[in-house]
């Protein structure tokens, strides 16, 4: 019996009302394999989830990174109850949104000045319009992936629908290549008004790479923006900002903030952020309480508890076991393992493209037939333990002999039981 067989049902009925079946790319049926793989989660608790066909599984993709403490977290949801009966918005401002702002301002090196959002995409995009008003000027460096609003997306492969001439004012540089940014502004000195950057995905800064750009910045007179929607509270209490002790000009963060309700923020010095007097961010559930009172929640917990070395520990334990596991099965140079050890990625080395996909699809259809939701990114949470870690190494030794065989062979195919994963547009390279 197909275990699959009622989220393939639900699928086939989803997409004749919703585009792709989700309302989040990546999400969607375009990254898991059909035939091996669940589309719809029913309940979460902790660090499981169930999907509709009462399939179990242990989540390592926590809502995209999302979840840093666990789902349904007692003091975070009970915070969210207990403002409810309150009321969630009203006619003029809560005093919550105060006590929020202050609360990230006490916390955040950066941060002299607060506003909330919904999406971290809402935050990035005020953080470039905040720069371009205080700089004057047009164009944006990016490096990165910043949301999905078209200042940014113009410049990948998702950007149709968006004019052509958007994409002439953003350009890309690469991560630990400070000569790719500093080529970028010489071309154009005069017209850069900001450079907003993940500080840290799957790579750790090298030789001072941050502290470079921050002199690049301010060398060609453009504001140095950081995105840490999810950097921050999750490799450490202050974000990558407070791990390299650097202060940008503005930051925006998000994903970790209130344990999956949404909220996100922009914070940054106030001679930027004071712009915003004149300066249009405005929407009706920016100050919305109930992510508000979830972020106050979680940010307390986060910090008494100690949530940023915890789920470390747990991650520090994953990369050093599948480390090992890659020499033992001799897959260095195939496989790899990179990133901050409470968010770190699996890394398929392979040139060929055929080959790298059939290889992502046999590692999607081994993982997910033990039981683990994954998408080879170990985004832990507090409610993680290690006999959950103990269970994602085992699957990993069980998995990295299956793949030798298959990359040795040059194809997959013979052990696939599912539709083989399509090329797509990624948020990470790697």
């Amino acid at each position: 019996m197909n275990k699959y067989y009622a989220s393939e049902m639900f699928l086939d009925r989803a997409i004749k009302s919703i585009p792709l079946g989700s309302q989040t790319f990546s999400k969607s049926y375009l990254h898991y394999p059909k035939g091996a793989s669940p589309f719809f989660i029913k309940k979460a608790k902790g660090g499981t989830c169930w999907d509709i066909d009462n399939n179990e599984y242990l989540d390592m993709v926590n809502a995209l990174a999302a979840v840093t403490l666990g789902y349904q977290d007692v003091d975070v949801d009970t915070a969210v109850i207990d403002q409810i009966k309150n009321g969630t918005i009203f006619s003029l401002p809560g005093c919550e949104e105060t006590y929020l702002a202050e609360t990230l301002i006490d916390l955040i090196p950066s941060a002299e000045q607060v506003r909330f959002g919904k999406n971290a995409s809402d935050a990035t995009s005020a953080a470039v319009r905040i720069a371009r008003a205080a700089t004057g000027k047009d164009k944006i460096a990016v490096c990165g992936y910043h949301g999905w609003h078209d200042w940014y997306i113009a410049t990948t492969p998702k950007n149709l629908g968006i004019p052509s001439i958007i994409s002439t004012l953003t350009n890309t540089f690469q991560y630990n290549n400070i000569e790719s940014l500093h080529t970028l502004l010489k071309k154009d000195p005069d017209n850069y008004a900001a450079v907003i950057m993940e500080p840290m995905n799957v790579e750790f800064p090298e030789d001072d790479f941050l502290f470079k750009v921050q002199e690049l910045c301010k060398t060609y007179g453009a504001l140095l923006i950081f995105d840490e929607t999810v950097t921050g509270f999750r490799i450490h209490n202050q974000g990558a900002q407070g791990l390299f002790n650097i202060k940008p000009d503005l930051s925006c963060f998000g994903k970790g903030l209130a344990n999956g309700y949404p909220i996100s923020a922009i914070v940054g010095k106030e001679e930027y952020m004071s712009l915003l007097d004149k300066v249009f961010f405005s929407f009706t559930y920016g100050g919305d309480l109930i992510g508000i009172s979830a972020a106050q929640a979680a940010i307390k917990k986060i910090l008494s508890k100690d949530v940023v070395q915890h789920n470390s520990l747990l991650g520090h334990k994953i990369k050093t076991s599948t480390e090992a596991l890659i020499l033992v099965n001799k897959l260095d140079g195939i496989i790899s393992i990179s990133g901050h050890d409470a968010w770190s990625f699996i890394n398929f080395n392979i040139s060929d493209e055929v080959l790298l996909y059939e290889i992502r699809t046999l590692f999607m259809q081994e993982i997910l037939s033990r039981g683990i939701l994954s998408l080879g990114t170990h985004n832990l949470s507090f409610a993680h333990t290690r006999n959950d870690i103990d269970k994602l190494v085992d699957a990993y030794g069980e998995i990295f002999p299956l793949i030798k065989i298959a990359y040795e062979k040059g194809s997959a195919k013979e052990f696939l039981k599912c539709e083989t994963l399509r090329p797509l547009f990624q948020v990470r390279k790697r």
